[in-house]
């Protein structure tokens, strides 16, 4: 079935017998324009659910009104309470947002910035692709002066007055994470991590790597696995890590999907959660409160990021250029202690 077409303003005039600039003005509630010709035009609107083209106007005043948001996915817990975050704030401040996903593709983010800087957004919200380590995209973005916001995953060492940046102290929450498992007793601590060239896998190795050195642990190679963390990668991992000739007695995962597949490993195999194995994830993804035993994880604040990100990008475009762009914000983490790790 065809789409009926949306009735233009061309459209509206014709049915009038006025002229576009006419009508426009009528639906503007221009002085020069009689009550009598205001009232046709808008009963005729009416009958013809003419809807005005906003995004049209707004461009016309030097507007869009709009910012942009790229995301890497939209599926699990983190990603969608964040864009949750970005809409609630930008709607306060006036904005709309057009929202794109990466799909962890470094040249599919580089299309969607090409396609919401032809938009003609205002700014832009973003976090980057797993795959992405050439950032030339976002330089031709800051050299337009377009403000740019990232999230989560960022450019590091990137700067200039149109950029600034929200994290979460992955280092801290890593570090956490592994004390906590530590204080329970567990010595033979292994990691699950995605590819190190990522900001926030990089903070949370390292965090992991510094609890064990404070705590007078040895830091062993074999115990890092490093993967794409899905639920079936998390599965292979813990296979590996049962194969080697001392497992470890506790896994801390920098996400919890990966967690959760290496839970359904040590279940297959008759090992008990956290008596054989204890587990720590990170994310605190809304199935981790639902497991069987429930997992332990640092909670990103993930609302709180994006609303946070949305008020940085608001203080650029209020600011003056000279003013420079709002000091980068770093969130404090917080670790949920559950089943899938209290062994005292």
């Amino acid at each position: 079935m065809k789409t009926p077409r949306r009735t233009s303003l061309t459209d509206l005039a014709k049915a009038l017998g006025l002229s576009a600039s006419t009508v426009s003005r009528a639906l503007a509630d221009h002085p020069e324009v009689s009550e009598a010709t205001k009232q046709r035009v808008r009963q005729m609107a009416a009958e013809l659910h003419y809807q005005p083209n906003q995004l049209a106007a707004a461009l016309r005043k030097g507007r869009s009104n709009t910012l942009g948001v790229l995301v890497p996915h939209i599926t699990g817990h983190f990603f969608p309470e964040v864009v949750n975050g970005i809409a609630i704030e930008a709607s306060k401040a006036g904005y709309n947002v057009m929202i794109c996903q990466s799909n962890e593709d470094a040249l599919q983010e580089r299309r969607n910035i090409e396609l919401l800087m032809n938009a003609q957004v205002e700014g832009i919200l973003v976090s980057l692709a797993s795959t992405t380590q050439d950032f030339g995209h976002f330089d031709a973005v800051s050299q337009l002066d377009v403000p740019l916001v990232f999230f989560d995953r960022i450019v590091e060492g990137m700067e200039g007055h149109h950029i600034s940046a929200v994290v979460l102290d992955d280092h801290a929450g890593a570090y956490a994470a592994v004390s906590h498992l530590i204080e329970q007793g567990c010595r033979r601590i292994a990691h699950f991590t995605g590819p190190l060239h990522l900001n926030i896998h990089k903070n949370r190795h390292q965090g992991y790597m510094d609890a064990l050195r404070d705590h007078g642990l040895e830091f062993v190679e074999e115990l890092v696995y490093i993967d794409d963390l899905q639920l079936a990668t998390g599965a292979r991992g813990m296979e590996h890590l049962l194969g080697l000739a001392q497992p470890p007695d506790a896994v801390f995962s920098s996400n919890d999907l990966a967690a959760v597949g290496a839970m359904q490993t040590l279940k297959a195999h008759g090992l008990r959660i956290p008596q054989d194995m204890a587990l720590v994830g990170f994310s605190n993804e809304a199935f981790t409160a639902l497991t069987e035993p429930t997992i332990s994880s640092v909670d990103q604040g993930s609302h709180d990021m994006g609303r946070t990100a949305v008020q940085q990008l608001v203080k650029m475009l209020a600011a003056d250029s000279a003013d420079g762009a709002p000091r980068p914000v770093v969130l404090k983490p917080r670790l949920l202690i559950r089943d899938s790790s209290r062994r005292k």
